[in-house]
């Protein structure tokens, strides 16, 4: 799956810009909802997570969380997964958030029901296909939201979990960059937005343990994202 940010229409990046500032309070941490208690208020949170994979990059982003023993939620496309089943079964062994980005990556705002349903539960299969578990939030493509995408989201058990901190690495802007971005934004609670599919991703890649290493020396502890 090659290029998505390209092929984005211009008022999906209109409502991504207007709609990334509210996702709002993260949902559910660690391994179950419970270990929510368990979190010292003191203490600072923030959720890496990654869109559209998995891919030939998906791999190596795997490889840097567990040399860092960081968790991650990542937002799975069901066409990708199909592709690479095994990495799909990798990223729920080592314990990280797999939930839904749809199948094809469209945006979701122009789907009627039908089709909308489909592309949400036939990805919802091929994850529970891979890892016994259902997904319980949903990203819609292109953090492209209305209030349709959110009833619809809603009557198949889905909350829409979007970001608060967007480094546009699908722009490869450049690992530094990238980095320099993420932490510039991040504030407690915040929720990254980077991709470990959709395209070339050798750049996030490069700028993830800059990252980790830098926010671990800030005091954050990273969690994943639940909307069970």
């Amino acid at each position: 799956m090659v290029g998505w940010r390209a092929l984005v229409p211009v008022v999906a990046m209109t409502t991504m810009a207007t709609t990334m500032v509210t996702a709002g309070p993260a949902v559910g941490l660690g391994p179950a909802p419970a270990a929510h208690a368990a979190v010292a208020p003191e203490r600072k949170v923030v959720y890496l997570t990654f869109d559209d994979g998995p891919s030939e990059y998906t791999g190596k982003v795997l490889d840097i969380l567990r040399a860092n023993d960081v968790h991650a939620t990542f937002f799975l496309l069901g066409a990708n997964i199909k592709e690479h089943r095994a990495l799909a079964g990798r990223i729920f062994s080592e314990g990280h958030s797999l939930q839904n980005h749809s199948w094809s990556h469209p945006d979701l705002r122009l789907l009627p029901w039908p089709v909308f349903k489909r592309q949400v539960l036939r990805t919802d299969a091929e994850i529970r296909k891979q890892t016994g578990y259902t997904p319980g939030c949903l990203r819609p493509p292109y953090g492209a939201v209305n209030k349709k995408v959110r009833r619809e989201a809603a009557a198949l058990g889905k909350r829409v979990r979007l970001w608060t901190v967007d480094p546009q690495d699908w722009a490869r802007p450049g690992a530094k960059t990238i980095a320099r971005r993420v932490l510039k934004q991040v504030e407690p609670d915040g929720i990254v937005l980077l991709h470990d599919g959709g395209g070339d991703r050798r750049q996030t890649v490069a700028a993830l343990p800059k990252i980790i290493k830098t926010l671990k020396e800030r005091g954050y502890v990273f969690h994943r994202l639940w909307c069970g």
